[in-house]
Formats: C-alpha cells, structure tokens, sequence
C-alpha cells in the first residue's frame, strides 16, 4: 500500500447508527456484526493513520429542512419511520464518527447510498492524490456496494475489507461482498494490516 496516493474509507460509522443512545439504538435497530465493527477495525484504523494513510469519515447526514424537520427520502422514511428531527443533524453527535475510530483526516456528508452522489468526496480525493480506495462501513449491501461501484466508474482502484463491513444479515453481507468481486478486490483485516507494514 503506498500511502501517499491510498485513502481508508469509514463509510456511515456513526453514533447515530451504532451508539446505545443514537437514532438506531433508541429504535432497537442494529445487529451484533454491525455493533462489532468499530472495534474490530480500530487498530486498522491507528496503523494506517500511524502510516500516513488518508483516512476519509463518510457520514450520513438528514439535511434540515422545513421547522428543523429532516428531509428524509421516501424509501428510507419506510424503512426507518422512527428518524426524526435531530437525528443524522449536521455538526450534530449522533453525526459524527464513533469515538473508537476518530480522529479521521477528511469528514464528507452524504445524503444517499452512494458517498459521491452530490457531495465534494471526489473533489477531495482528486485534490489529495488518491488512486486507490479501502472500503469499510456499513451497510455492505447498501452505502458501500453503492459507493464502490461509483468510485470504480471513476476509475479509483477498489479495495473492499470484508470482515470490515457489515449489513443486518449475514446473507446480504456475503451476497453484496460476492456482488463486488467484478468490481473491487476483497480483503480482510489482517491482509490489509500486513499491506501497511
């Protein structure tokens, strides 16, 4: 891994998704593969800061609306109906990266499954000098799986840390990983730890 031109991508790992006392917490929303992830990837997290590895804090953002109220887009007021104001806030707590895995060099808000869709994560790794990507977060089947896929049409070289991700099933976290395969490559944990030393 040359660090200088890789970037370490935290997709959606947030106190409102994996905090006790975040939006999905509160609601009873989570999953022990999802509320395992920030300290199953926290010593990745050190060890490529301690290298110099751009490490680049995707966080899913409710945009205020109307009153404060969030605009939230239909598919997703479905499927999370108790996301309400406050919640995924800009500058707010239940916004920001967990503690286990901060400080990150870059924060890019997104509003959508994919982090590049109208936001500045393009910009910001162009103007860095990134050409290779290392993704975590969750959910695999969602925010990452739309991520990659836009960042390899972009022609950034993709890297997915499977035991990194996680979804709410087993099933649709090995699915999407499969899904990936013509896309990215697949590593784990370990493998990427040994690239950075």
């Amino acid at each position: 891994m040359n660090p200088q031109t890789s970037a370490l991508i935290l997709g959606d790992l947030q106190n409102d998704f994996l905090h006790p006392d975040g939006a999905y917490g509160r609601a009873g929303v989570s999953s022990p593969p999802i509320a395992a992830l920030p300290q199953k990837l926290a010593p990745l997290v050190r060890a490529a800061r301690a290298r110099g590895v751009l490490v680049v804090a995707m966080l899913f953002t409710l945009v205020p609306g109307r009153g404060g109220e969030p605009i939230v887009s239909p598919h997703l007021k479905a499927l999370r109906p108790f996301l309400g104001k406050g919640d995924f806030a800009p500058g707010s707590w239940g916004q920001q990266l967990v503690d286990a895995l901060a400080p990150a060099d870059v924060h890019v808000e997104k509003i959508a499954y994919s982090a590049f869709h109208a936001s500045r994560l393009e910009w910001v790794l162009r103007k860095c000098g990134i050409e290779r990507l290392w993704f975590t977060g969750i959910v695999t089947n969602g925010g990452v799986a739309s991520t990659v896929r836009d960042a390899h049409v972009r022609e950034f070289d993709c890297t997915v840390v499977e035991d990194g991700c996680a979804a709410f099933s087993d099933e649709l976290h090995h699915a999407a990983i499969e899904g990936l395969r013509p896309v990215a490559q697949i590593a784990t944990i370990n493998e990427v730890m040994q690239a950075l030393t």
